[in-house]
């Protein structure tokens, strides 16, 4: 049977933020310029996005040596984490066996790892766990059943799961086996593990040749490139991936090409057979051929930030022939866990490079996202979709790798003042401060100083003013810093906290026009 390579590849105006437990940041609640669910309301603001830099090194991670799995791809459709004291990073190695692709089995997709102490410099330990070529040297991590052909993998670990052999959650894009025999359509394989390393399926499901049957999976039968985003919000682990079947459209608007869709499961074995269609750019709503338009490439590697999820998805831009496609990255957000949205319309945050480097032609999105000291780390990986790239000989091009692009940290994008010379301002969505203590607040800034400032005001849900942090008893911050705090006087609380808050930020000074915020935190007190 022979896989068809090309198609593998390939609101509310008030809400309420509240901390959840699963994932660990700074700060309990992150409200960015650029969310206006989180700042709805404001006058004479402009919104920058901010692009981030690609690394001077990148790719940070490349190819292995002639002979090792990795040899002839480093595909990141992955995931990198910070975790025990480490960067920990999980990919797609390929290779030389892709030339044959697709005569040879889907299990020339292996699944792999490498680690960092920097996010920088990386290093692909011998793990000694899975046999290639008659040797156990080399950095493949272990799957059963084996052999399974995964081609996009997610990692999530989950420290609220009681079970430590659950510890660390995967789910990776397979391949069901159709009805009799016949078929090599994309699907789920959720894999669980201890230490990253070995890992097993969840069970009841098989494995035949790589592959899922049919009776054994775990989606409905679609096509689903299962493993483009992985991450828990309110208890419920969630996956995004690419369709185009139809099977979950649902409303009035017609649209065409690739769909994101979100699947959803309270255990991570059960998966409802219900999805959500969580993104469609723009574009895409007028009729044209699969692939000949601006579509949403893959799904949606998610940043978890507690009360807000970010992501990348692959910008596609069409074309009459494979020529004539390539692939930029954009950028997303989501307050709810389902529906994302671009906060500057068709707005590329990392673009795809050019010809002869590394990263021409298109870019893959991973999971990987860092906040490290001063900096925001974002790992990406590259894939030229144009037949051989720039040399058409060449029908499958090696892939080049793992790269960076680097951010000031959490400055993905700010508000400032249009005309310094008149009133700008922001108010905040609602907070819920669950504490019956003081919080403590953070902001994120820059521009300020002797003559530009920030004078920072507490409401109540009604936007009433609180007398104690508020007018004469405002804050005032004039320092800049990715996590300054903000100091009301100590004895605002004196009240008692409310249960919900509001902020006001405005900008003042002589050269207000210079300031600049990228975000606001809360800490509630324990």
């Amino acid at each position: 049977m022979k896989f068809s390579y090309r198609a593998l590849l390939g609101f509310l105006p008030l809400i309420i933020l509240i901390p959840m437990a699963s994932a660990k940041n700074p700060a309990d609640v992150t409200l960015f310029a650029f969310d206006n669910q989180s700042i709805p309301f404001s006058r004479n603001l402009r919104l920058e996005m901010h692009q981030p830099k690609k690394h001077p090194g990148n790719p940070v991670m490349g190819r292995g040596a002639f002979g090792m799995p990795d040899s002839y791809g480093v595909q990141f459709y992955g995931s990198v984490i910070e975790d025990q004291g480490k960067f920990r990073m999980w990919y797609v190695a390929l290779d030389e066996d892709l030339k044959q692709w697709p005569d040879t089995a889907a299990t020339i997709w292996r699944a792999a790892y490498a680690e960092s102490t920097d996010g920088i410099h990386w290093t692909k330990p011998e793990l000694g766990l899975v046999d290639y070529h008659g040797s156990k040297q080399n950095n493949l991590i272990e799957l059963f059943p084996s052999p399974i052909g995964i081609i996009n993998l997610k990692v999530l670990r989950d420290d609220e799961d009681p079970d430590p052999a659950r510890r660390y959650k995967m789910t990776a894009q397979t391949w069901w086996m159709g009805r009799e025999g016949k078929g090599g359509r994309g699907t789920l394989a959720p894999l669980v593990s201890a230490d990253g390393y070995s890992w097993h399926m969840v069970a009841g499901v098989e494995i035949q040749d790589g592959r899922i049957p049919v009776g054994s999976i775990l989606l409905p039968e679609h096509h689903y490139e299962a493993g483009s985003g992985l991450y828990k919000w309110n208890g419920m682990f969630y996956i995004t991936g690419q369709s185009n079947s139809g099977h979950f459209a649902h409303g009035t608007t017609p649209y065409s090409g690739r769909e994101v869709l979100v699947h959803r499961s309270a255990d991570f074995d059960h998966w409802q057979p219900t999805a959500h269609i969580a993104f469609v750019r723009e574009g895409q709503y007028r009729s044209f051929k699969y692939g000949y338009g601006e579509e949403a490439h893959e799904g949606i590697s998610v940043w978890n930030r507690r009360n807000v999820l970010l992501g990348l998805y692959g910008m596609w831009h069409g074309g009459e022939g494979w020529n004539q496609r390539t692939i930029d990255l954009g950028f997303l957000i989501s307050n709810d866990g389902l529906h994302f949205r671009e906060p500057m319309t068709e707005w590329t945050m990392i673009p795809r490079g050019g010809d002869h480097e590394w990263d021409q032609g298109g870019l893959l999105q991973g999971q990987g996202f860092v906040n490290a000291g001063d900096q925001t780390y974002i790992y990406y990986g590259a894939w030229d979709p144009r037949p051989g790239g720039i040399d058409p000989g060449d029908v499958y091009p090696p892939r080049g790798g793992v790269g960076l692009a680097t951010l000031e940290r959490d400055r993905f994008g700010s508000l400032s003042p249009r005309d310094g010379n008149i009133p700008a301002e922001f108010v905040t969505t609602i907070i819920e401060t669950n504490s019956t203590g003081a919080p403590e607040f953070f902001v994120n800034a820059d521009g300020l100083g002797a003559n530009s400032y920030l004078k920072i005001e507490l409401l109540d849900e009604r936007e009433q003013p609180i007398p104690s942090a508020s007018g004469e008893y405002a804050a005032i911050v004039r320092e800049n810093g990715f996590h300054t705090q903000i100091n009301f006087p100590a004895d605002w609380v004196a009240a008692g906290v409310p249960k919900q808050i509001r902020l006001r930020v405005s900008f003042q000074g002589s050269a207000a026009g210079a300031g600049r915020v990228s975000a606001l935190y809360l800490v509630p007190s324990s």
